[in-house]
């Protein structure tokens, strides 16, 4: 237990971790095609407003490196891609500020781009069933997920999240032909370890 002449305002942190994915299916006349994006590293920062005992309101701000890709009939082709996520977050603690060990949950909303970093396939692989296209899409995203803060001390705090962020199917760069259909809810499963820095607000 920490003594209550103090208290966490704000605290500003980054994290490292990996995402994986679901994928989405891509119907059309030619066939199938499994669609979705690569299952890579993940690393971002956030900063947390804590000036209620029990819930925080948190910025948040994630970059993972995962390439758009279509697989059909057993063969795969991808393009060079990432994502950028920006939430706001509501984080409901277990524990008030004074406790080392604090678990909480954690709700939110924000925007994700699907960023193309490399040139499209030339040709197409698959041109009859889905395109690999070089277009950016940004998505509405809701995110769920919790996690625990631990306190080393007055100043530093150890943290693992676990987030999923949700958003439809980007058919902008997974592209379905004319009469084609794109099916599928994106689930962006993210587990990251983090540390933090408080900046404290003294009681008076």
């Amino acid at each position: 237990m920490f003594s209550p002449c103090f208290a966490q305002e704000y605290e500003i942190g980054g994290f490292y971790g990996y995402g994986w994915y679901n994928s989405g299916t891509i119907f059309s006349s030619a066939g199938t095609a499994r669609a979705g994006i690569l299952n890579r590293f993940a690393a971002g920062a956030y900063l947390d407003d804590n000036r209620w005992s029990y819930v925080s309101g948190e910025l948040r701000y994630v970059y993972q490196d995962g390439h758009p890709y279509l697989k059909y009939n057993g063969m795969r082709a991808d393009i060079q891609g990432q994502s950028h996520t920006i939430t706001y977050d509501l984080l409901f603690h277990g524990n008030n500020e004074e406790r080392r060990f604090r678990p909480f949950a954690a709700i939110g909303a924000g925007a994700k781009g699907f960023l193309i970093a490399g040139p499209e396939p030339f040709p197409q692989p698959f041109p009859g069933v889905a395109t690999l296209n070089g277009n950016n899409q940004w998505k509405f995203v809701t995110d769920v997920g919790g996690g625990v803060k631990y306190r080393l001390n007055k100043y530093f705090l150890l943290r693992g999240d676990f987030r999923d962020y949700i958003t439809t199917f980007p058919s902008r760069e997974l592209t379905p032909p004319p009469h084609g259909t794109a099916r599928g809810v994106f689930n962006q499963f993210t587990v990251m370890l983090g540390i933090s820095y408080v900046l404290p607000e003294r009681r008076f």
